[in-house]
This record gives C-alpha cells, sequence and structure tokens, in this order.
C-alpha cells in the first residue's frame, strides 16, 4: 500500500509542479522569466515520462524543447531590443476574453474526458530499448541524421549573421 501511495505521492508532486510553472509562464510579467519558468515545466514533463517508464521520450523532451527550442526561444527574446525596458508594455487588454475562452475550453474537455472510460491496454510487443534506437538512428537513419544536423548548423549561422551589427 506504501509503495503506491508513494508512487501516487511523487506523480501528484511533479504533476502540481507542471502546473505551478506553467501558469507562472504566462502570467509572469517578465518574458525572460516566464521562458525560465517554461523550461522548468518542461522538465517536469521529461520527470514524468521517466516515471512512466518512458527514457527515450524523456530524453528527447530534454534534447529538444528543454536544450534546443528553449535555448532558441531565450536567444530570441535576448536578440529582441528593449525588451527589458520598463515602459514596454507586455500584457493585452483582452484578459477577460482569454478567461473566458480557456475556461468554456477547460468544461468542455471536462465535459468529453468524464463520458469516456478508459481501458487498460496490455501490449504484447516489447517497447524498443534505448539502445536499439539509438543503433537505428546511427545505423540505419545515419544520413537524414547528419543532414538534419547540417540544417541546423545552417540555421545557427544564419542566426548569427542577421543577429550581428553592421
Amino acid at each position: 500500500m506504501w509503495n503506491n501511495l508513494a508512487a501516487a505521492g511523487i506523480f501528484y508532486a511533479i504533476a502540481g509542479l507542471i502546473v505551478v510553472f506553467a501558469l507562472l509562464s504566462v502570467t509572469l510579467r517578465n518574458i525572460f522569466h516566464s521562458a525560465l519558468a517554461l523550461i522548468v515545466a518542461l522538465l517536469g514533463i521529461a520527470a514524468i515520462y521517466i516515471y512512466l517508464d518512458a527514457e527515450f521520450l524523456a530524453l528527447v523532451q530534454v534534447l529538444i524543447y528543454v536544450g534546443a527550442i528553449m535555448t532558441l526561444i531565450i536567444f530570441g527574446i535576448m536578440l529582441t531590443l528593449k525588451i527589458s525596458d520598463r515602459t514596454l508594455k507586455q500584457h493585452n487588454q483582452q484578459r477577460l476574453l482569454a478567461f473566458l475562452i480557456a475556461g468554456s475550453m477547460g468544461f468542455v474537455l471536462i465535459v468529453i474526458f468524464s463520458r469516456f472510460r478508459v481501458k487498460e491496454v496490455v501490449s504484447s510487443k516489447a517497447a524498443p530499448a534505448l539502445a536499439d534506437i539509438g543503433r537505428e538512428l546511427l545505423t540505419k537513419y545515419a544520413l537524414p541524421f547528419e543532414v538534419i544536423s547540417v540544417v541546423l548548423l545552417a540555421a545557427l549561422i544564419g542566426a548569427i549573421v542577421v543577429s550581428s551589427k553592421e
């Protein structure tokens, strides 16, 4: 009983952390702090993947979303002129409309999910191990993997050229 209770407690603690930092990422007034809160929320999602024994998804979550996309977002924030200016207005006047739309969408989702019962599905096929996925990436899919790395390098060099002052 204590194992199930401890596991549920860990899951709800991580889920609560995700919800808190996701809310902070959309409510903080400083956009840089919002990006940092989003990083913590994405790391929490990776922790949920680890909790569910999906190590590959956790690794992809950390590498792609936290590592690459959030780095790109933070570079975009830092390269934007006057982002730390106190006179810059970072909120608009549509809070009530946004709250009504988000609340109604949440209500619709709760109604939809409350009507369906989830059946436990047991797969007879074992999930591929992380080593098997890595072996496939570096043998069968080596060329597309390297092409993507060259495209990302070209994008990085382009971003540096565009952002540099002449």
